[in-house]
């Protein structure tokens, strides 16, 4: 009892904590500024180095705008909440110890974040069943897809007035209602939401196309930001592989064979895609030779990160090396033919995670009963969910 009080305390203080700090992480992407008190203590204990000015932030940030971010974070985090509730109420309905979530709380304080690195409930016995594990990974991506829906058709159907950037950008207002043929003459370093499917639809059929803003100051609307964020997180839940809810659901539907067969390929192609386009043949064509062992350096070192990725998919370590290299030489291949395809650079640390850490294998299950139809024609619509919510390039920084 002693135990499952502490428990219970540390997960509502790791709760109110993380709608501290997405709060303060949704203010900061609606405002485009962040809150200086950290700089502050640093200065406070370190002082200014050598007497030079570091660049502060341009507005003072402060409890107005903490305010304005609940309107951030009370979608997000409700989104996350029902997702990871789904997996909760459906593990408790198969009698399976499950805890509460716990939240994880993350705010930079020099850069922008999120706020969150997420939740998870911990399942304290081993579930022995494909259709336990089937039903528990399903539950929440459907049940946060289903949030996620609702905060972007109000965000979409709810946009304030165009004048409403100039609250952000105070110099914009002498452009006018015209600013993006103005303001943009050096777009880098904006940030663009990506396009999945369902994102396109609400930009170019639920909303109305005189509030809509430029695509690059989509990131300061709070409830469209945290339903983009919900689609995103919910489509890499939703990839097949490993102990991820996707990889439960297919673990459900196909069984450890298949599952054991499709997986490293699925991850194989996963990380091809997101690799693709940091290394082409052209960048070696260097009259320098020093910039062209350095290259070559900075290959290697992504060669061996992809052998860490895929150590552990394979029983002998010379085939997760063999496999690196046919993946290197395949994106060469692909790039000197098309050299206008690009991956996503941005999905190489969750390639990393998945395939380290998580891993991409599935844990057996005594019980291997095959799925009923209403749930593999579920998993079929999970499979659908994923497709459409899945942005190819989910964040775009301008350089």
């Amino acid at each position: 009892m002693q135990s499952n009080t502490r428990t219970h305390i540390i997960q509502a203080a790791l709760f109110i904590i993380t709608i501290i700090t997405t709060t303060m992480a949704g203010a900061e992407w609606m405002f485009g500024n962040i809150f200086g008190f950290v700089y502050d203590m640093i200065f406070f204990l370190i002082g200014q180095p050598d007497g030079k000015e570091i660049p502060m932030p341009n507005k003072p940030m402060g409890w107005a705008e903490f305010v304005q971010g609940f309107h951030f974070s009370i979608p997000f985090l409700l989104i996350l909440t029902i997702h990871e509730f789904g997996h909760y109420f459906v593990a408790k309905a198969h009698k399976v110890k499950v805890t509460l979530p716990f939240y994880i709380p993350l705010w930079f304080g020099i850069s922008q974040s999120i706020g969150t690195l997420g939740a998870f409930i911990r399942i304290k016995e081993v579930v022995k069943s494909r259709v336990k594990f089937f039903d528990i990974g399903i539950a929440g991506p459907l049940a946060g897809f289903i949030a996620a829906l609702v905060v972007l058709w109000y965000g979409f159907t709810h946009l304030p007035p165009p004048d409403y950037i100039f609250k952000i950008h105070p110099e914009y207002e002498r452009f006018g209602l015209n600013y993006p043929q103005f303001a943009y003459e050096n777009p880098a370093g904006n940030l663009m939401l990506g396009d999945n499917i369902l994102f396109w639809f609400f930009k170019n059929y639920v909303a109305d196309p005189a509030r809509l803003p430029h695509a690059y100051e989509l990131i300061h609307y709070p409830y469209i930001f945290a339903g983009y964020l919900a689609l995103f997180f919910t489509s890499l839940n939703l990839i097949p592989i490993g102990q991820l809810d996707g990889g439960h659901i297919l673990y459900g539907m196909i069984g450890k064979k298949r599952f054991n067969i499709v997986a490293p390929v699925l991850f194989g192609i996963f990380a091809f895609y997101a690799g693709l386009g940091v290394f082409r043949t052209e960048s070696f064509a260097t009259g320098n030779d020093a910039v062209f062992y350095e290259r070559l350096l900075y290959l290697a070192i992504y060669i061996y990160f992809l052998y860490i990725c895929f150590k552990r998919a394979f029983d002998n370590p010379s085939t997760a090396l063999m496999t690196s290299l046919l993946i290197v030489v395949g994106q060469f291949a692909v790039c000197y033919f098309r050299p206008d395809w690009d991956g996503s650079v941005n999905l190489l640390p969750f390639v990393l995670i998945l395939g380290r850490f998580l891993g991409i294998r599935h844990p057996d299950t005594e019980d291997n009963t095959p799925l009923d139809t209403p749930r593999m024609i579920l998993g079929v619509v999970a499979l659908v969910i994923f497709v459409i919510s899945f942005s190819p390039t989910p964040f775009i920084i301008i350089e």
